[in-house]
């Protein structure tokens, strides 16, 4: 019951935020006010079925980054992944499964939801 009330405080949280965002240019504050509902609201509806209590918490503890750091950056879309250089092939080979590995092992935890959803 306690994870329920978490996941509603933070739609509640996001929604404030969005309300009262103001963007560091002034021209696209109404895009991005539109854009936090709008990521919030597909990713929540995403998720609605998920009924592992660990997994609620991993989703909880991404949402929580992501509006840190859009805070912190002032700005609330994702930041950009780094992947390390020493693990790209060369365009005319195929990945191997280390180089597969890093790649997923370097992704950040704010970024898992957002691929889900552009695929």
């Amino acid at each position: 019951m306690s994870v329920r009330k978490e996941v509603l405080g933070l739609y509640r949280k996001i929604f404030r935020l969005s309300r009262n965002w103001q963007s560091a240019d002034s021209s696209q504050t109404a895009a991005e006010k539109q854009y936090i509902k709008d990521e919030a609201r597909v990713l929540f509806r995403k998720n609605q079925n998920i009924t592992d209590e660990n997994e609620i918490r991993e989703h909880i503890k991404e949402a929580n980054i992501r509006i840190e750091m859009a805070l912190h950056y002032k700005t609330p879309y994702p930041r950009h992944v780094n992947i390390p250089q020493n693990v790209l092939a060369p365009l005319t080979s195929k990945l191997k499964k280390a180089q597969k590995r890093k790649i997923k092992e370097s992704i950040p935890l704010y970024w898992k939801s957002y691929e889900d959803v552009t695929k």
